[in-house]
């Protein structure tokens, strides 16, 4: 059925080599962010065995499916309140930033009698989650300890996701000096001082990771094998483990500027059209309800996405040495966000290879 994202489940454990051993050799736990795959448990139960130490994800929907695998689960994204009582079921350990949010924790977790461990977001300067300042999060840390059913067991940050700030020794080193002022000053071990995402790795390759940082959170690394500091391919990775197919539905030729008066698109936006005169056209069937054409990438390198509709999506294959013909298949890369929303649309089927 198409169109359909395949996943190649070869190229995603050797990923997962590379990755983990990477980590492993810097004395770095590494953590497996499935959220860009919707965490499919076919796929998740297949690469634990090369080296994951934790299973994490941003929704507790999709730990909830991954609940029989025997791995540590982490919610990287802080929880919401109303989402609590499942956050204590389905996640081992949550990263949390509002001391409101940790006193409703413990109250649960002290009605079930149990421990909740907790990872807290120091924001180093991206501006997205996390204390601000030190003293903010030493006064809260003075209130957690307080809490007989909340465990502090890490501190960690984000960078790039929102401000696109890159990670650096100077920043990421700055984890680590908060870090060991927590430990000094409370009395506590952490066990996590997790330094980042995916764009992180650049440092560990350029072997700049300022030592104290023992996790890193890593999803598009391992899923399409790049640093995202940077946009580098990892050597020894498969940029090509998830790949979008897609069947050609018309192959016409017609001219390059649609013909009459221009108004505005089916998504309110007025299009601007360059004359290139008659093009070799093919249209599959996909479009902006399942993906952002901006997020894919040919693998014929010869055709040239033109736009798309909701459900149409126009190729310009003029220069192609292809053939193609109406019932072929198109092949595309994604992006990150082009993973997301493939592997998020009901419209696209999903196929899982090795």
């Amino acid at each position: 059925m198409y169109p359909k994202l395949e996943i190649d489940i070869n190229k995603l454990k050797q990923n997962v080599k590379v990755i983990s051993h990477m980590c492993h050799d810097n004395n770095i736990s590494l953590a497996f962010v499935t959220k860009s795959f919707c965490a499919r448990e076919k796929v998740v139960e297949k690469l634990v065995e090369e080296g994951i130490d934790y299973i994490a994800d941003s929704r507790i929907n999709n730990l909830k499916k991954l609940k029989n695998i025997d791995l540590p689960k982490m919610l990287i994204r802080i929880p919401m309140i109303s989402e609590l009582e499942e956050v204590v079921e389905y996640s081992d350990i949550s990263f949390n930033s509002e001391l409101k949010t940790i006193k409703a924790l413990n109250e649960i977790c002290e009605r079930k009698n149990i421990i909740h461990k907790i990872v807290l977001m120091f924001d180093l300067g991206d501006l997205r989650e996390g204390y601000f300042y030190e003293e903010d999060l030493f006064n809260n840390i003075k209130n957690i300890q307080k809490f007989k059913n909340i465990k502090i067991i890490g501190i960690a940050t984000n960078l790039t996701c929102y401000g696109a700030i890159i990670p650096s020794p100077i920043n990421t080193g700055r984890l680590v000096e908060i870090a060991r002022k927590v430990e000094n000053e409370f009395d506590l071990k952490l066990e996590i001082v997790s330094g980042g995402n995916s764009s992180s790795l650049d440092l560990l390759m350029n072997d700049d990771m300022p030592r104290g940082v023992t996790n890193l959170r890593i999803g598009e690394s391992i899923v399409l094998g790049r640093e995202t500091a940077y946009g580098k391919n990892i050597k020894g990775t498969y940029q090509d483990a998830f790949k979008l197919v897609c069947e050609i539905v018309e192959c016409k030729e017609k001219p390059s500027v649609p013909i009459g008066e221009i108004g505005i698109d089916a998504f309110g936006n007025k299009p601007v059209y360059e004359d290139k005169g008659i093009l070799k056209r093919a249209i599959v069937a996909i479009g902006k309800q399942d993906i952002d054409t901006d997020s894919l990438m040919p693998i014929d390198t010869s055709i040239e996405i033109l736009g798309a509709s909701s459900d149409h999506m126009i190729l310009d294959i003029s220069k192609s040495e292809n053939d193609y013909k109406v019932g072929d298949e198109v092949e595309f890369l994604l992006t990150y966000g082009g993973l997301m929303s493939t592997s998020t649309s009901e419209y696209v089927s999903k196929e899982i290879i090795g």
